[in-house]
């Protein structure tokens, strides 16, 4: 719905113009693409961070104090529109390994630039899926795999996924799934 969406952004552009702001930071991996980069086609230049890149800036800066912890196993589950879209692989890895005071992070065998779905793309998160495999089920058995206890993401749209297939799975007394900002957050309280 080209039309629909140019619609918007024009209308979201003129919203925005009424502010003096420098830089738009986003939690949602689809909103920083598309204010980032599609935006730009209708002449904006913002300056746009996704929020794990936020948080590593806050960390490093020692602005957030992490407190790392032993954990069980944790793995990372890349969302397609911030690591195959836009190239942040290492931000929240960074994270992750800053919060934790073991060397208890897993990858899965599917990472980075051959991460794989978690099935929410293309308008899959608002339908049931009713013949073969439910591509959420898969990626959290990729999960499973590794053996890791926590699944972090960085992405809604990947952590209901991820929460749903773990649900599906019967899981909820044997993994947790985190946002990368929940597993910070856990961890500064410690």
């Amino acid at each position: 719905e080209e039309y629909a969406f140019e619609t918007m952004a024009l209308q979201n552009i003129e919203t925005l113009g009424k502010y003096d702001f420098n830089q738009i930071i986003t939690q949602c991996p689809h909103c920083f693409h598309t204010l980032k980069n599609e935006y730009s086609d209708f002449g904006t230049d913002y300056k746009v961070m996704h929020h794990s890149q936020f948080i590593q800036q806050l960390m490093d800066d020692g602005k957030i104090k992490s407190h790392p912890a032993e954990m069980n196993s944790v793995t990372y589950h890349d969302p397609c529109y911030l690591g195959r879209y836009n190239q942040i692989y290492d931000s929240p890895r960074d994270i992750i390994n800053k919060s934790l005071s073991n060397d208890a992070y897993v990858e899965m065998n599917n990472h980075g630039s051959a991460s794989f779905c978690c099935g929410a793309g293309g308008g899959n998160m608002w339908h049931e899926v009713n013949e073969g495999d439910r591509m959420n089920v898969m990626r959290f058995n990729q999960a499973v795999d590794t053996g890791a206890k926590t699944v972090v993401t960085s992405c809604s749209f990947c952590l209901i996924m991820m929460d749903d297939a773990m649900r599906v799975q019967a899981k909820e007394d044997d993994i947790q799934i985190l946002d990368l900002a929940e597993l910070v957050n856990n961890r500064m309280k410690s």
